[in-house]
């Protein structure tokens, strides 16, 4: 059998492209793998031929949308993960399960390299080559797009050379890059960071600004994981796809910020991530009930560190690992039931109610039946600013 190369194939220009262009400078097969992540779009099997038209040798579909939703989106919901505070991890979250099928399909098709069609800009050209090394790293990788400077119209010169069965005429303004958790936008006119972006910008969010009415609903969770909303049994990709549905009528989820990339180079990307946003939303706040105060602090600063570990392409390393077992550990009293409102944008909690809580009315109220003996807190107050009392004396004696 012939040498193969796996290629991580979308079905656009640049990676039809790719597999011929593989062939003849390598003479390897090219077996293209695809993956379906909720991304929507083009059918799948229309893709899987024309990955067959282009040249593959083979082309695998793989059906990854409850594995992407419960092994990868619910990790990130369970840490609250967002990205600089506000991204989602939308694209970042999908590189890993996109890795893990490409290095599967290497085992199986007996290949020794993996492709992909990232630019040398990214951080995507990161989150492939880490993740393969970290799975399979005896595999070589190449990066036609990056490697050996193709541009749109190289790409576009070659498909026409060779009569591939690629529309070369429709060009969109924008790159984007979606899956079921959101939707990820960039450059065009959206790399002038003063310009505001347009509504056509937009696919899965409705304008926020038309009046509509609010709408109003109940997310359960049970430890850590969304199992009903309105009292209707989902899956995690069921609650995903639900709430971006209803979130996105209501415009929430919009994101347009400018983010630090891996490679150092700070990039405009204008977000939508509806689904995402609301469950965060309501997930923080059951665990604001449902978490001790020092675990809760402590936490945050995990979140964050993990968030930043899947932007930088580092899923399948041991401080990620270890930071899943902690993260793992905490959701175990995470259940009960958040009320949100969905309106103008925005996705706003308005009840929490669990059996788990650490909510103690009777500790909580002013008013009669309060059990909190206040006597108790003068003492605390002097001996917890002792030190700082003590520092403060010494200081203003200098």
């Amino acid at each position: 059998m012939s040498e193969r190369v796996v290629l991580a194939y979308s079905g656009g220009l640049d990676t039809s492209v790719a597999i011929g262009w593989i062939a003849e400078e390598t003479g390897a097969e090219v077996v293209a793998v695809a993956v379906d992540l909720g991304q929507g779009g083009e059918d799948l099997e229309t893709i899987r031929k024309r990955a067959l038209d282009c040249g593959a040798v083979e082309a695998v579909v793989a059906d990854a949308r409850d594995e992407f939703a419960e092994q990868y989106c619910l990790p990130a919901l369970q840490a609250n993960a967002l990205y600089m505070d506000r991204y989602p991890l939308v694209s970042a979250l999908s590189r890993p399960v996109i890795v893990k099928h490409l290095a599967e399909a290497a085992k199986y098709h007996g290949a020794t390299t993996v492709a992909h069609g990232c630019t040398g800009k990214g951080n995507d050209q990161v989150r492939f080559e880490v993740g393969i090394g970290a799975l399979a790293p005896d595999l070589r990788v190449i990066a036609p797009v990056r490697d050996y400077a193709w541009t749109r119209e190289k790409a576009i010169a070659w498909a026409e050379d060779r009569n591939l069965p690629i529309d070369v005429s429709k060009k969109s303004p924008y790159s984007v890059d979606q899956n079921v958790w959101g939707r990820a936008v960039e450059t065009g006119f959206l790399e002038d960071i003063w310009n505001a972006p347009v509504e056509d910008v937009y696919s899965y969010t409705q304008d926020p600004a038309e009046p509509r009415d609010a709408d109003e609903l109940v997310i359960t969770f049970d430890k850590g994981v969304p199992v009903a909303i309105d009292g209707e049994t989902v899956t995690v990709l069921q609650a995903v796809q639900e709430l971006n549905r209803r979130a996105g009528a209501q415009g929430v989820g919009r994101l347009d910020i400018v983010e630090d990339r891996l490679v150092g180079i700070k990039s405009r990307e204008v977000y939508e991530a509806p689904g995402a946003i609301a469950l965060i939303t309501a997930h923080q706040e059951l665990e604001n009930v449902t978490l001790e105060r020092d675990l809760a602090r402590f936490k945050r600063q995990v979140e964050q560190r993990w968030g930043e570990l899947v932007y930088d392409g580092l899923w399948f390393s041991p401080l990620k690992y270890a930071l899943d077992s902690f993260i793992q550990n905490t959701q175990q009293h995470v259940t009960g039931e958040i009320r949100v409102v969905l309106h103008g944008g925005r996705a706003v909690v308005t009840g929490r109610r669990s059996e788990e809580s650490l909510y103690d009315f009777n500790l909580a109220t002013y008013d009669e039946g309060d059990t909190f003996d206040q006597s108790l807190a003068k003492g605390f107050v002097q001996l917890w600013g002792l030190p700082s009392k003590i520092a403060a004396k010494r200081d203003l004696g200098k």
